[in-house]
């Protein structure tokens, strides 16, 4: 009687679940294996080109600000 309880929830696992599973799994992992898009590298390289300008105006704002305000470094948040 106890092995019924334990029997019927593993048996739906194997039939139903665990296929669906293993399907999702593989294909993710081909996924994966096959690396960027042509659309996600073009994402990629935008992002870059943002994150270098973004570096340039930090890099110019610092320079404005030791310049009129040398002891900025040194202030709390």
């Amino acid at each position: 009687m106890n092995m019924d309880i334990l029997i019927a929830p593993i048996i739906i696992f194997m039939i139903i679940v665990a296929p669906i599973w293993l399907i999702l799994h593989y294909r993710s992992k081909r996924q994966v294996s096959q690396g960027l898009t042509d659309e996600e590298f073009g994402q990629l390289n935008e992002l870059i080109t943002k994150a270098d300008k973004m570096s340039q105006r930090i890099e110019t704002l610092e320079a404005i600000l030791d310049t009129e305000a040398p002891q900025w470094r040194g202030r709390d948040v």
